[in-house]
Parts: C-alpha cells; structure tokens; sequence
C-alpha cells in the first residue's frame, strides 16, 4: 500500500509544471561620446538572442550636453541566462559601448 502511494505521489509531482524563475532587468548602456549611432548600438544589443531572453522597450535618455544612453528592459529565465553573460557579451561591442549598468532587477 505504501508502494502505491509514493508511486502515484511521484506520478503526481512529474506531472506538475515546474514554474520557471524569471527576472525583469534594466540596463543602462552608455556610448563612448556623441558620434555613436544609437539606432546601430540598439541594433546590436537587440541582435544579442538566446534562449530564454526576451528584449522590452527601449529609450534614449540624456547624460551630459548631447550624449545620450540606452535604456533597454528585458526579462529573463534565470536557469538558462546570466547577467554576466548579457554584460559581457554587450561590453564586447568595443566600438559603441563604453559600459553597461544594471538600472534596475525585480524578480518576476
């Protein structure tokens, strides 16, 4: 009898959906001066996919006199995307991008 009720115990918990851990995330991405093309900057962070990374909205907003940074959102899974690898990866853009700055993270 107890066989029975942990296999059917088991049969239950294999069939519940494994609720994934998420994380909303903002990055400040600032340029190295004001020549950069933004539109060309978005581009590329936007180009950055993988599984488990989903892109939100983005805006220009004002630094200094003319220069301007990226403020993009994203969610993502925490099991399959890290941080370091989102800022890596975008640091890697040595011709546009001075630094990334994690604006804000909220777990969802």
């Amino acid at each position: 009898l107890k066989q029975e009720r942990v296999a059917a115990y088991n049969a239950r918990k294999a069939n519940k959906v494994k609720e994934v851990a998420k994380s909303s995330i903002v990055l400040d991405i600032k340029p190295w001066d004001d020549t950069t093309n933004m539109q060309e900057l978005e581009a590329l962070v936007r180009g950055v996919k993988c599984d488990g990374l989903l892109w939100g909205a983005s805006k220009l907003v004002p630094v200094v006199a003319s220069i301007k940074k990226l403020q993009i959102a994203c969610v993502v899974e925490d099991d399959k995307v890290s941080l370091d690898f989102l800022e890596e990866t975008i640091t890697g853009f040595t011709d546009h991008v001075q630094s990334v700055d994690i604006a804000s993270f909220n777990k969802l």
